[in-house]
């Protein structure tokens, strides 16, 4: 009777042959990346494909550790591990321990190991970045006489600032005494005194750009005392000189503009600040003006000769206020004197007289206002109104009069 398996048994068979066979638990495929997924638990799927097949591989998360660069559909690699068989599904796939690129993706491996490394020592650290000045005299240049870089860096300086001297080091940019002569350039203008050094070269493949990527290149950047500009291809390029620089630039030009500041936009910058101060010293000088006004008009109004002026003017409005009290006092006074002057010609015996009347003295001159005061034969003196007159007394009779007549 035939026997009957069941699936299980056949994929547990299958997968006891596959372990068994040493050839399959240690291989190396290469092959182009297809299908590649980044799972949420860490683990890659992906699929290894050549002209005329495919094949389905796993890399565990645990396994990912030694993998120096992002896998992408298209990449060309070497899978490393083992084959073997999933028994749920019935299929087999290559379980991946380590994945390298082929040909160029070596050199790419090879960059983000030492990117790593250089990294990890800290050469791409903040606080080692030398500021770069904004004003300089003298711009250093590491990079090939004939190409388009030095035109390009030379027609933008001179635009920018005619005055800037420019000193080349014609150094390899490509091929295999590169790297040497980057190094050579860099040290042979760091000990000239330059302000800052621009280290490029214009765009290409990354074999083209390799030098740029080499740790002694590196290293000469680090240790420069003079700021390093890198310029290294275009913006897309991006080589260890770029990280380790101080400065980074997309291009050689664009290396040229951060150097060489505006003088156009600093003599415009210079004239504005001249307009500026000028308004701002006119303004002052202007509040000046009007505060020294105010201090003279101060000033004559408290100095002595004004004071003394001022005080003469109140001495004679005083004077002239007493002069009038004055006047007034003697007219009332003078008023006054008429009013008695006139009481006093009425009680005055010599208008008594004109009116009539005499006055009458004896002999001792003593006033007669009584016939008691007299007898027969004295003499009297009678004044009238124009002389005197002497009589003798020949006769007196004396008359009762009443008070009225009196």
């Amino acid at each position: 009777m035939q026997s009957v398996y069941s699936v299980s048994q056949i994929n547990t068979y299958i997968k006891n042959m596959f372990t068994q066979d040493f050839m399959l638990s240690r291989i190396s495929v290469s092959g182009e990346i297809s299908n590649c997924k980044y799972h949420t638990s860490g683990h890659i799927y992906f699929s290894l494909k050549d002209e005329t097949g495919a094949i389905a591989c796993v890399m565990f998360a645990g396994q990912r550790k030694g993998l120096a660069f992002s896998m992408k559909d298209g990449h060309k690699v070497v899978v490393s591990g083992s084959v073997n068989v999933y028994e749920r599904d019935g299929r087999y796939q290559v379980y991946a321990k380590e994945i390298k690129l082929e040909g160029t993706g070596l050199l790419y491996e090879r960059f983000i190991k030492l990117k790593d490394e250089l990294e990890e020592m800290g050469m791409f650290a903040g606080e080692y970045k030398k500021p770069i000045p904004k004003y300089i005299k003298r711009l250093g240049i590491v990079t090939a006489a004939t190409g388009a870089a030095i035109r390009d860096i030379e027609n933008i300086s001179n635009r920018r600032n005619p005055f800037v001297q420019l000193v080349l080091y014609p150094a390899f940019v490509q091929g295999e005494y590169a790297a040497a002569s980057i190094v050579k350039g860099i040290e042979t203008l760091d000990r000239m005194d330059m302000d800052i050094i621009i280290v490029g070269r214009g765009g290409g493949s990354i074999e083209d750009l390799w030098a740029f990527n080499e740790e002694e290149v590196a290293r000469a950047i680090f240790h420069a005392k003079t700021p390093v500009i890198s310029a290294v291809g275009h913006e897309t390029d991006t080589t260890i000189a770029d990280y380790v620089a101080d400065l980074r630039a997309p291009t050689p030009s664009a290396a040229a503009e951060l150097a060489v500041y505006d003088i156009s936009e600093f003599l415009k910058r210079l004239a504005y600040y001249r307009e500026r101060m000028v308004s701002i010293l006119e303004g002052k000088v202007s509040i000046y003006q009007c505060k020294l006004e105010q201090y003279r008009s101060k000033l004559n109004m408290l100095s002595p000769e004004n004071q003394i002026r001022e005080k003469r003017q109140q001495l004679l409005d005083m004077e002239n206020k007493i002069e009038q009290l004055i006047q007034g006092i003697i007219r009332d006074r003078r008023h006054q004197l008429d009013k008695y002057i006139e009481r006093l010609k009425g009680l005055s015996p010599l208008a008594k007289l004109n009116q009539g009347f005499s006055y009458v003295t004896n002999n001792a001159g003593q006033a007669v206002t009584s016939v008691e005061q007299i007898k027969r034969q004295d003499i009297l003196q009678i004044q009238v109104r124009d002389g005197n007159i002497t009589a003798e007394i020949a006769d007196i009779k004396k008359v009762e009069r009443g008070e009225e007549e009196a």
